[in-house]
């Protein structure tokens, strides 16, 4: 098994990786499918149209998480990672205004949004909660393709049959064979201990069987300055978020409150608490208004990873550029085992395989950079995980906002925690990280539909929408 650091730490838009990347990504796959020869259909019949069905937890917040705009979107033939994040509006608007989609190296095709995109609540798709359907017709109406795509966590998106292929042979994405193939924490340490290397080292390793060096540094290089720039700008923006919940932005405000204290040096135990809750808070506004952001495991869990690793460098004199990537490196390395082990989408286990994976990778990235040996990063990941199992995913409205711009900042403070728990211990506990796994993907496996991301439960019912 081995998922790349790049398959953990996507670029992209916001409010959702399985919502909106995944979405826009699978309408870029059905795309370059319209000119291939590797489908079948009656001499001379050419795609004139295009329509979209989206089923289960997508079908219930698409709209809250824009997951049509990103199907738009990605008709339209952007990216998740290219798309700007200021032409959207005018994109979408064109397409509602013409009922046409014009992408790039293709004629235009008829699609009118209001009609050919259905947000079907009444039919699931069998192979998972992210289901979406698209289909394409001839001037005569006539279906000349179908395929059917499941967003399955993190931006990833495969077809039918890929999901039954993987699942009959029990992999995942990540198929590169590597010097160092731990499927599991235990294998890793295994691994760990045998070759002397940290966890950091052995990934490096790993992503180096398939790039150089300087690529995979420049690629980690491009992740944090994403990561950065979202929180900067999260920091910089005010006023009320979209989607009707009249969330107020407020990483802003409190920003400004911190630095009024840092220089007049007044004392705030809470202080560590604080700008790691911002940074973290100013990621997921930003994500919640649909902005570029980083996949940390998932969009909706985005604001630990990057709020730990900008705490460190806030707080530790000996932090570096070298010191950032052998964060990532170990985050993605717990990331990959629990995407493989388990799952890290909100619509499969809850939110504990969201913002619960992303404590876990962050409060291993941490412990790393201060010094944690790698029984004691598995411990931190561990001690992180354990204490988000059970959490529900259950957005007020269908929207990434409430509980979930707040829950990022608590799962921050928890990772931070953990890795200094790890760190005053010698890596020894009672609990394995790969036990943990295993329980949270068994709790998620019974947990009530209505509490995996579909709003119809928790929070999303109990809270009166303004």
């Amino acid at each position: 098994m081995f998922l790349s650091v790049f398959d953990v730490f996507k670029i992209g838009i916001g409010p959702s990786s399985s919502h909106t990347m995944g979405p826009m990504s699978a309408a870029n796959r059905f795309l370059e499918l319209i000119p291939s020869p590797d489908w079948p259909r009656p001499a001379g019949a050419a795609v004139t149209s295009i329509t979209a069905s989206l089923h289960g937890s997508l079908a219930y917040t698409g709209i809250g998480h824009g997951s049509g705009r990103a199907v738009v979107l990605g008709l339209m033939g952007e990216r998740p990672d290219r798309v700007d994040p200021d032409r959207m509006d005018g994109i979408i608007e064109a397409v509602e205004r013409t009922g046409e989609i014009t992408p790039p190296g293709h004629p235009t095709y008829r699609f009118q949004p209001k009609i050919d995109l259905v947000f079907d609540k009444k039919v699931p798709l069998p192979g998972h909660a992210n289901g979406m359907s698209f289909s394409a017709f001839d001037k005569d109406g006539r279906l000349l393709l179908k395929r059917i795509y499941y967003s399955i966590g993190g931006g990833f998106v495969v077809t039918d049959t890929e999901l039954e292929a993987m699942r009959a042979s029990k992999t995942k994405p990540g198929g590169v064979k590597v010097l160092y193939p731990f499927a599991n924490a235990k294998q890793m340490l295994e691994m760990a201990a045998r070759s002397g290397l940290s966890i950091a080292q052995m990934k490096r390793a790993n992503e180096e069987c398939s790039m150089s060096r300087e690529d995979l540094d420049d690629g980690l290089d491009r992740i944090w300055a994403a990561m950065k720039s979202c929180i900067d700008r999260g920091l910089a923006q005010e006023g009320i978020l979209p989607g009707g919940l009249k969330v107020r932005r407020r990483a802003g405000m409190i920003h400004d409150k911190l630095e009024q204290e840092w220089r007049s040096n007044k004392v705030n135990p809470l202080l560590a608490n604080d700008w790691l809750s911002v940074y973290a808070m100013a990621v997921n506004e930003e994500n919640a208004a649909g902005g570029r952001v980083v996949t940390s495991p998932t969009n909706g869990a985005a604001g630990v990873v990057p709020a730990t690793i900008r705490y460190y460098l806030h707080f530790h004199e000996d932090a570096d550029d070298n010191g950032i990537r052998d964060y990532l490196l170990t985050a993605a390395a717990i990331g990959g085992i629990i995407k493989f082990n388990a799952s890290i989408s909100g619509a499969e286990v809850g939110c504990q395989g969201e913002v619960g994976s992303a404590s876990a990778m962050a409060a291993a990235g941490l412990a790393a950079v201060m010094g944690a040996t790698p029984e004691q990063i598995e411990n931190a990941a561990e001690i992180a995980l354990e204490h988000h199992l059970g959490m529900t995913c259950d957005p007020v409205g269908g929207l990434v906002q409430v509980p979930c711009i707040e829950r990022n900042a608590l799962g921050a403070v928890k990772a931070v925690t953990a890795a200094s728990l790890a760190l005053k211990g010698d890596g020894s506990h009672f609990v394995p990280l790969d036990a943990c796994i295993e329980t949270m993907r068994q709790t998620g496996f019974d947990m009530h539909d209505k509490y995996k991301e579909t709003s119809t439960g928790g929070l999303a019912v109990n809270v009166v929408e303004c």
